[in-house]
Order: C-alpha cells, then sequence, then structure tokens
C-alpha cells in the first residue's frame, strides 16, 4: 500500500454491474479534480482474441477447463508488478484490449499504427503525475501461490450480484449481442465455473466494501428469464468489512439515501435504483482522504 500513490480496484465478474462503480468513481474524480491513471482488466488476458479461441478449442479437444478467469489465460505477475510499481514510484505500464472496431481505429490513430478489433495495443508508459491508480476488471484482488495483490491495494471494492442473477445477465448478452445459443451459455458457464471459484468468489473476502445486488423478483430458474431484472427490482447489499473503515457515518446515509436501512451493523442496504448515489455518497469522502494523504506526504 502507497501513501504517495494510492491503488484503488474495483473487481467483478462480467456483468457484475462494476460499470456502475466505475461512473460513479470517475464522477467523483471529475468533481474533486483527481487525475487518475485508468487500468481495464481485459488488458492484462494472456491472448487476444484469436489466440484465446484457439487455446479454448485445444483445451477442450484434450478436456481442460480453460477460461477467462483462470490463471493460464491471465498475466497475474505481470499486473501485480504494476500494482507494486505505481504504488513505490507513481509509474508503471499499461495497455489497451480492443473490443471493437472503433476502439481500435481510436487507438491506432492516437498510436500511428495499425490495431485491429480483438488485438491488445502496444505497451506503453502510464502517463505522469497522477493522482491514484484506478484499476477496473476481473482479477484485481487475486492471491495464489505466487501473488497477492492485496499487499498493494489501498482501497479494495467488490461488485457481485447473486450468482443467478449473475447467470441471467450473462445468458441475455451472450445471446441476443453476441448471437450464441443457450446451449453455448451454459456450456460456457460450466466450462469457467472451476476458475470462477478459485479465482473469482474468494476475492469477495478481501474487499473493504462489497456490492451486491439482489433481484426482488424471482430468479430461481435463471435459464428461462425472459428479462433481466432492473435496478429498480433489485437492492443492494453493501457490505463494510470493518464498520468503522474510514469513519464511515451510517447514520448519515440512511438518512441521505431514501428506503435504505440497515441488516447488520457492518451491512446497509439500499435500492436498487439508488446504486449509483450510494456509491458517490461512501466513497466520496474516502477517495478524499486516499488524496489528501497523498498530498501531505
Amino acid at each position: 500500500m502507497s501513501k504517495k500513490h494510492p491503488v484503488v480496484v474495483v473487481t467483478g465478474s462480467s456483468g457484475a454491474g462494476t460499470s456502475t462503480v466505475k461512473k460513479a468513481l470517475e464522477s467523483i474524480f471529475h468533481r474533486q479534480k483527481i487525475k487518475p491513471v485508468v487500468i481495464e482488466g481485459d488488458s492484462f488476458h494472456r491472448y487476444d482474441r484469436a489466440e484465446m479461441r484457439q487455446k479454448m478449442t485445444q483445451a477442450s479437444q484434450a478436456g481442460v477447463n480453460f477460461s477467462h478467469f483462470g490463471e493460464p489465460a491471465n498475466q497475474f505477475e505481470k499486473l501485480e508488478q504494476l500494482f507494486r510499481d505505481y504504488g513505490e514510484t507513481g509509474r508503471g505500464q499499461k495497455r489497451f484490449y480492443l473490443h471493437n472496431s472503433e476502439e481500435a481505429d481510436s487507438h491506432s490513430e492516437r498510436l500511428g499504427v495499425k490495431l485491429s478489433s480483438g488485438e491488445f495495443s502496444p505497451w506503453e508508459d502510464i502517463e505522469p503525475d497522477t493522482d491514484l491508480l484506478f484499476y477496473e476488471g476481473l482479477h484485481g484482488l487475486v492471491k495464489t501461490e505466487s501473488v497477492d495483490m492485496t499487499r498493494y491495494v489501498d482501497l479494495k471494492l467488490g461488485v457481485v450480484p447473486v450468482v443467478n442473477l449473475e447467470w441471467i445477465q450473462k445468458i441475455h448478452r451472450d445471446s441476443e449481442e453476441r448471437g450464441y445459443s443457450q446451449e453455448e451459455v451454459v456450456d460456457s458457464i460450466l466450462r469457467r465455473m472451476p476458475d470462477y471459484v478459485k479465482h473469482i468468489t474468494p476475492q469477495f473476502s478481501e474487499t473493504d466494501i462489497n456490492f451486491q445486488r439482489v433481484a426482488t423478483v424471482d430468479t430461481s430458474n435463471p435459464f428461462i428469464a425472459r428479462d433481466i431484472p432492473t435496478l429498480d427490482e433489485s437492492f443492494v447489499v453493501i457490505r463494510f468489512r470493518q464498520p468503522d473503515i474510514r469513519n464511515t457515518d451510517f447514520t448519515n446515509l440512511l438518512s441521505m439515501i431514501s428506503g435504505a436501512f440497515m441488516s447488520r451493523r457492518n451491512t446497509i442496504v439500499v435500492p436498487g435504483g439508488k446504486m449509483g448515489m450510494a456509491v458517490e455518497i461512501i466513497l466520496t469522502p474516502i477517495i478524499r482522504d486516499l488524496v489528501q494523504r497523498r498530498n501531505e506526504t
């Protein structure tokens, strides 16, 4: 951990709702005039799109589980090195995974090289004089026999829906946006489950604050759900690892967020539609404190 160069991590699986927390943090950075370096978790995958398809085919033929969730498909050591280097010096290297042609064209123009969708941009030095590093992705708090990301993270945030809701989101996204059949999506869920249990779930025991979305409609059979429950059809359970983290004022939170209530001494529940608001109220003083301590060192 570093007072001079703090590292903030938002970790969560695909479709978990990390984008809501990311937007709230971006709003905080803008209002507080904080300059972050933003690190996307996808950029630390080991293989580009074509290589990953080849590796998955080979693994399937060999009867081996292989997924984006697992250690062989990712560069855990390099991500840990970035957290360590940034905390010590405020420096490090990043790159981008190019999800679509628009991203590829943008980075091609910026770097003066030809890049295509599904590839990575070249590694480059992060911009100087940033206030903090902000990571959002799958593996920000991973611990294995060889790496421990948590040693270098100053604020650990988890975003995870209950598992049936997560499956509904994945089934609808992969079926409607990516053209997969339901059978293919279910096979994907089953294939990556060992990696999910080994690498994704344990991270949420490491978080300082965890945001878990729970639907208030029936999700008992995610494989027949016709639509994805909306935020307004959900509650968000916010668990604080330490009830007094950064002197969080629960009474103030309850007064500011209509419909919120305490379920345990370290857990507040808010209506799903108020998730973004809750994130900003909770995290603004914490982020401000991190940056203030940075400026005082």
